[in-house]
């Protein structure tokens, strides 16, 4: 008897693989995995049609079978320090779109600057076999530029660092956007600016400050030891740092941050000190995260773009996957500017140091 279909069952649609799309083409199954593959010695005509049928299919090749097959996963690593602060989401999130419209998928490790975690993010790594990796700590990572390179296992990372290969750099021009904030308050009218640093054993933290105190000097500014505090590139550390500023028998008028989620830090102790800013303190941070702009008053900030660096990430480990047909740079800049909103003005009393203009009586008619 045959048997009727009831109206609540459901039929499992037919799984759609390599040899559908063979069938649908009219082409072998070895023609449809070199030309998923990309093996360039495919015929256009072929490959046209193998193309045209995965879209019809709506086929998702195997991934693992295509690493197989061209000996590459189409994988690529990338490596933070953090993910509690907001720009390595955001960075993580550029790094995501550009690697797929490129063809590749990401793995992600977080280090948090722990060794120990740092050796399970390269072992993670190695065992997938990625063809490249991008690490974006903004530290000092050695242990990690020591083991891809033992593996052979491109990779790109942020800053200079002692007897490591030019052409995997991105190097950051910190200088450029933290000159353009000490210029923005100077002509303000600052002489008086601060500034708090991030753990100074980090690389990043160390060049962040030299170009701020190289920046003071170039616009005849001197800096006041006890203006320049280590902080931990935190908000409890930006809090921490601005309570020790308040306690000194003088205080600046303005101040640069290390990093944005340092300046949100300092704005929340000059709220709990019933201060204002820009009203009495002048405020600059550096990243240009994502709620940089939502703060209140908006922060004025550094903008290091997060697309930037992920565009140049993967371009830098693309053309040094393929380096016949693209040589890779001997060093990539990342530019860093200053964004102007709303956290820098006059410095305070300035308005009621302006010598007052004599009272006049109107002349009669």
């Amino acid at each position: 008897m045959k048997r009727t279909r009831k109206p609540n069952d459901v039929t499992t649609p037919p799984k759609i693989d390599i040899r559908g799309v063979a069938s649908l083409a009219r082409v072998s199954i070895a023609t449809v995995s070199r030309t998923i593959n990309h093996v360039p010695t495919v015929d256009p005509v072929l490959a046209s049609r193998v193309w045209k049928a995965v879209s019809e299919l709506n086929y998702f090749p195997n991934t693992q079978a295509r690493a197989l097959v061209s000996g590459k996963s189409r994988l690529l690593g990338l490596v933070v320090s953090e993910i509690t602060n907001p720009f390595f989401p955001e960075l993580i999130q550029e790094f995501e779109q550009i690697a797929v419209a490129r063809g590749y998928e990401i793995l992600i490790g977080s280090t948090n600057y722990e060794t120990k975690t740092m050796e399970v993010c390269a072992r993670r790594m190695l065992e997938r076999q990625v063809d490249g990796v991008a690490i974006m700590t903004f530290g000092i990572e050695d242990f990690l530029l020591d083991r891809f390179t033992a593996d052979n296992i491109p990779y790109v990372f942020i800053d200079p660092a002692p007897s490591r290969p030019l052409n995997s750099v991105l190097a950051v021009d910190y200088r450029a956007g933290i000159y353009e904030g000490v210029q923005h308050l100077a002509v303000l009218g600052h002489r008086n600016i601060g500034f708090i640093s991030g753990p100074l054993t980090r690389r990043s933290a160390q060049s962040r400050k030299a170009a701020f105190l190289s920046c003071l000097q170039s616009t005849g500014l001197k800096a006041n030891p006890e203006w320049l505090i280590e902080g931990n590139h935190a908000l409890d550390g930006g809090r921490d740092a601005m309570q020790k500023i308040l306690a000194l028998p003088t205080w600046p008028t303005a101040i640069i941050c290390s990093n944005d989620m340092t300046a949100i830090g300092l704005q929340h102790a000059l709220f709990e000190a019933n201060l204002r800013v820009p009203d009495d303190f002048s405020l600059i941070g550096f990243d240009d995260i994502h709620l940089a702009e939502y703060t209140i008053p908006p922060l004025t900030t550094v903008r290091m773009s997060c697309r930037e660096l992920a565009t140049r990430a993967i371009d830098n480990l693309l053309s040094r996957l393929k380096p016949l047909d693209n040589p890779a740079e001997s060093a990539t800049k990342i530019t860093t500017r200053l964004i102007v909103r709303q956290t820098t003005g006059l410095p305070r009393n300035t308005l009621q140091d302006l010598p007052q203009m004599p009272a006049t009586t109107p002349r009669k008619r």
